[in-house]
């Protein structure tokens, strides 16, 4: 009897902690996804944030989907099917700040970034402001002194530059403030 009695304890005990160390278990599953969710959540909610202040681009790649969304958001044109090798940059750091944009695109949405825009072909200011632009393969300063210029301005402080290569269907995008 009393060895049944034994079994019977030690058969409660080891169940008992089984069970314990079962639920003990699956609190901490269940912690560790609140956890990560949470954790996971605030990490993404920080992200969007810090995209609104510093939007990301990216100036060695073309077509990504930062810089899709920035060519949306600076030349406030839908993306259409002839708009590609889309490279932007942008140096937003201290006073001024500046952005570059070069891209392939038809003739019609050219001329649709221009109208939404409000650009104006500029006959009358020769400075394409080369000396805050910055240096990549994909900006081509000596063309870009050769085409047309459209600008438009708010004053003296902000502005915007654009050309359009018509014969290789090449735009470049310059938007800047002093």
């Amino acid at each position: 009897m009393i060895l049944l009695i034994r079994i019977l304890t030690i058969f409660s005990l080891t169940f008992g902690l089984l069970s314990c160390d079962r639920i003990k278990r699956k609190t901490e599953q269940v912690t560790d996804k609140i956890k990560t969710k949470t954790k996971d959540g605030i990490e993404r909610q920080a992200e969007r944030v810090v995209h609104k202040i510093f939007p990301p681009f990216d100036h060695d790649k073309p077509d990504t989907e930062n810089n899709k969304k920035r060519f949306e958001d600076f030349l406030k044109v839908k993306i259409t099917s002839d708009v590609k090798n889309i490279y932007c940059f942008d140096d937003a750091i201290g006073t001024d700040a500046d952005y570059m944009f070069s891209f392939d695109c038809d003739s019609l949405t050219s001329n649709k970034i221009i109208e939404v825009n409000g650009l104006k072909l500029d006959t009358v200011n020769t400075d394409n402001g080369f000396y805050m632009q910055h240096d990549f393969n994909w900006w081509n300063k000596e063309k870009i002194a050769k085409l047309k210029k459209y600008s438009w301005t708010n004053g003296d402080r902000y502005f915007k530059y654009y050309w359009y290569d018509e014969e290789n269907g090449k735009a470049y995008f310059f938007d800047f403030d002093l």
